[in-house]
């Protein structure tokens, strides 16, 4: 009980900082009146988010090294808060892009941290368990934190969504501090060869890869949907709603069942079935936009078999990656965490000159990017081979 009251409060800390995506989103097309700017000034209160992640996911990678996480874990969190606050309280777009880009560095902390201390807290098959609790209450931010962001926005403006997510921040702060020693202690270990050392090693290649490519190519879809069903296909909003409903619910329904499967087919065979069903059904819609498909209901039927696959072997595969990266746990799941970023980033970048093309385009994007998943498992050492 007390491994998993200590679960509760890393992940607590993890999607407190998601929320600042999320709740924000919003307010997005309302912060050019609001504070003298353009829509593309806008858009980069997004992207210096994400940027400022990808610096923050390296260089806590780095301070777990040095410092006990636990500390350097709640020091980032009240960061966090501080830099939150700072943001509601911009007066300029500029400002508020700056502060961004700090908030996404000191929120990346607990994506670091949380799956090395989870290891710590459990066996491996209760690990696959809370890992797999930590992605299921992950999946729900993004389908409830616009609804709630947009209520913020009508009744208290702007500047509520950062309000609500630094008073979170904070909370969470008091908490992990008060409930410090029920956390594992992790002071660094100081691990020789850095960043550097993983890439070179097969094994570790094999379970981050296989993992950024399987969620990359689900968001790259998720990502792509709206456009596609509304411009292309006659569909509407409320079927890419439907879409993220029945998607979050057969991921969390998969990582429900994944620990009990794990325990009796191994975590290597959940690995290998959960990446070739998402791959299948990404080649379903493939087969079925070539074929000249056009109902949006038809996709989200294909696009439940994906997130069911990404929900048998996400959990395994992220802790199987934190293994592998023989004990710099902090930079083993920094790098996954920044693949997958990379991966979606790139492949959204890719699709968007061919967005108009429809389900086809978007489809051979999400299976091609499926089928390197596929490949990287086929072709890299996998643990226990020596």
């Amino acid at each position: 009980m007390r491994a998993w009251s200590a679960c509760g409060l890393l992940v607590g800390a993890t999607v407190t900082s998601m929320t600042a995506i999320d709740l924000v989103l919003p307010a997005i097309p309302v912060l050019p009146h609001a504070l003298d700017g353009t829509t593309a000034g806008a858009q980069l209160v997004i992207a210096a988010y994400v940027a400022g992640v990808a610096v923050g996911l390296l260089l806590f990678g780095v301070l777990g090294d040095y410092f006990d996480r636990r500390s350097v874990l709640a020091s980032a969190l009240a960061a966090f808060a501080a830099a939150t606050f700072a943001c509601s309280r911009a007066t300029d777009m500029n400002a508020l892009i700056a502060l961004r880009a700090l908030q996404g560095t000191t929120g990346a902390a607990g994506a670091v941290f949380a799956p090395g201390m989870i290891r710590s807290l459990f066996d491996d098959r209760r690990a696959v368990q809370a890992i797999g609790v930590l992605g299921s209450i992950e999946s729900l931010v993004p389908a409830l934190a616009p609804i709630a962001g947009s209520w913020l926005l009508a009744w208290y403006g702007w500047r509520a969504s950062f309000e609500v997510t630094a008073v979170l921040a904070l909370l969470f702060t008091g908490t992990l501090m008060a409930g410090r020693r029920m956390l594992p202690a992790g002071a660094g270990s100081r691990i020789r060869g850095g960043y550097a050392a993983l890439l070179r090693r097969g094994v570790y290649l094999r379970y981050s890869l296989s993992q950024a490519f399987t969620l990359g190519g689900l968001i790259i879809f998720v990502f792509g949907a709206p456009a596609v069903f509304v411009h292309t296909m006659d569909g509407s909003l409320g079927d890419f709603i439907t879409l993220q409903v029945c998607g979050v619910t057969s991921f969390i329904l998969a990582t429900t069942a994944t620990g009990r499967l794990v325990g009796r087919f191994g975590a290597e065979r959940m690995i290998w079935a959960g990446t070739v069903l998402a791959l299948v059904a990404s080649l379903a819609i493939l087969a079925y936009a070539v074929a000249g498909g056009d109902d949006p209901r038809l996709v989200v039927v294909l696009f439940v078999p994906m997130n069911t696959g990404l929900g048998l072997r996400g959990p395994p595969g992220f802790l199987n990656a934190v293994i592998a990266a023989g004990g710099d746990d902090a930079r083993g799941a920094a790098l996954v965490v920044l693949a997958v970023m990379l991966v979606s980033t790139a492949g959204t970048a890719l699709l968007a000159p061919f967005i108009l093309a429809g389900l086809p385009a978007l489809a051979g994007v999400t299976a091609a990017v499926h089928a390197a998943a596929f490949l990287a498992l086929l072709a890299l050492p996998r643990l226990g081979s020596g």
